[in-house]
């Protein structure tokens, strides 16, 4: 991945499972500041021959040294040198196509998917740009593994590669564990922090978890779909169909709407990562080297001094630190701090040379008679920067016994605005009052906008269609009378033309 640190990303504005146009928080560029080399023929590593992906190694090849022109000596041209062709290649996305081993999926639904992401370019834009902090280190657990690197684009149907993601199910992070299924693959999930959210944990228990389901069925479809409906979803619907001597494969069982479009999702991103041209899709290099790199997490250390250490923005920290709760880092919680590669050295140079106190927070006890209000205003910290410090909020119950961080004395921690990391989880808005639309013949998404009073841009973002066909089915939300007459004009893009 990049070896220059990352721009700054604003991760306050967390989003839903599948991410939209529309809700998903815009990620600005992250810079290039180094020259991307020509790509190399890329060439995968052997798997192991017990592995059912496995796949031949490359041969090395030597160039055969050219003619040597009449107006030149054979002393004065360089001696040729071979080729390894086994070498990695430079760029993260030749690496990721060479390890694509996954038969593909032959569904209707795929080209559904395959239209509605090319008519979104900045939406995967997006995606991409979030991507390049995290992808190698993926690609990196897949490749020791032997499974498939279809497997590093899953984030981008799960999260859109928000690691602060976050589901009405109460799903959270890259790869969007609910809170029993995290606790089940042993992601802490307490106050100081959730592993649900933590980039290298959550990863490698994402990974633990498909490669126990591929196990379970042999079929890595059908793997992807226990992912989403649960293993007990899905080997009900395989014992329904076997009891019905009808075939178990994934594109014959009865399943959830949801989990039908789930691997279409994942095949239709594989197509255009594996053929961008083909879609109108530009990519952008992903260096195939380490991004990150983690480092022991001191006794206990603020967000602030160790984002200041790294030489980081507090935002560039958290980004790749997402699963923190407080505005301190304890180290029996965190034993581990995710840093930018080439930022691990001014990490450590900078706190071995520190000679003051680590952190400006110290724990608390209520005692009987303890306010927060009185707590705040005598150690200097306005009453609702403490509670969102702290994680408290209207359903908190606050009593004798609370725990809670509060500002020690002399420090101007209180005078400083949090991370935006701290602001509670944004759930997506609750959708109600939804009514069925059949596509007839002729009709369009703009003339169906108009007739319902929404825009086209809702259309798309609520069905994730590309195309109109005949009898298709789609779903319409309709807001009260009042906003939808002072509803912005209908905009008609080249697409849904």
């Amino acid at each position: 991945m990049l070896t220059a640190a990352c721009s700054q990303i604003p991760w306050d504005a967390a989003v839903g499972a599948e991410s939209t146009p529309a809700t998903q928080p815009a990620a600005p560029a992250l810079p290039l500041p180094v020259a991307i080399p020509a790509p190399r023929v890329p060439a995968p590593e052997a798997k192991s021959a017990a592995s059912p992906m496995a796949r031949p190694p490359a041969a090395a090849a030597a160039v055969e040294p050219r003619p040597i022109a009449k107006t030149l000596e054979a002393k004065d041209l360089e001696p040729p040198r071979a080729v390894d062709l086994s070498r990695p290649a430079d760029d993260l996305w030749g690496r990721i196509r060479a390890g694509f081993a996954m038969d593909d999926l032959d569904s209707p639904l795929v080209g559904v998917r395959e239209r509605w992401y090319a008519s979104q370019p900045d939406y995967l834009k997006r995606m991409v740009e979030r991507s390049k902090l995290y992808l190698y280190y993926i690609v990196e657990e897949l490749d020791k593994r032997g499974m498939p690197t279809e497997i590093a684009l899953l984030p981008m149907v799960e999260s859109a590669f928000n690691p602060m993601a976050y589901s009405r199910s109460h799903a959270s992070g890259l790869w969007q564990f609910i809170p029993s299924t995290g606790k089940r693959h042993q992601l802490t999930q307490n106050w100081w922090a959730d592993e649900r959210r933590d980039v290298v944990a959550s990863t490698n228990a994402a990974l633990d978890y498909l490669q126990a389901l591929y196990d379970l069925h042999g079929d890595w479809h059908l793997a992807l779909a226990s992912y989403n409906f649960g293993e007990n979803g899905v080997s009900r619907a395989i014992e329904r169909n076997r009891a019905k001597g009808l075939p178990t494969d994934y594109l014959n069982l009865k399943m959830p709407p949801e989990t039908r479009g789930y691997v279409p999702k994942l095949q239709a991103l594989k197509n255009i990562i594996a053929n961008p041209d083909a879609f109108g899709v530009s990519l952008e290099p992903i260096p195939n080297e380490p991004y990150f790199a983690t480092v022991p997490t001191p006794t206990a250390i603020d967000i602030r001094l160790a984002a200041r250490f790294a030489e980081m923005s507090v935002d560039e920290l958290i980004a790749l630190n997402p699963a923190i709760n407080r505005p301190m880092i304890s180290g029996p919680h965190t034993q581990s701090l995710v840093l930018p590669a080439d930022r691990v050295d001014n990490f450590h140079r900078n706190l071995d040379t520190y000679d003051q106190p680590l952190t400006s927070w110290q724990a608390y006890t209520l005692k009987n008679g303890d306010t927060l209000d009185k707590l705040a205003a005598k150690h200097g910290i306005a009453l609702p920067k403490l509670k969102l410090a702290n994680g408290i909020t209207s359903k908190t119950k606050v009593r004798p016994g609370f725990e809670l961080l509060l500002p020690l004395k002399g420090s101007s921690v209180g005078a400083e605005p949090l991370p935006a990391v701290f602001r509670q989880p944004a759930l997506p808005p609750a959708r109600r009052g939804g009514s069925i639309h059949i596509v007839r013949k002729g009709e369009t998404l703009y003339g169906i906008a108009r007739r319902y009073h929404v825009n086209t841009d809702s259309l798309l973002r609520w069905n994730h269609v590309g195309v109109l066909t005949t009898g298709q089915r789609l779903i319409i939300y309709r807001g009260p009378a009042k906003s939808r007459k002072s509803a912005n004009p209908i905009k008609l893009s080249a697409v849904q033309k």
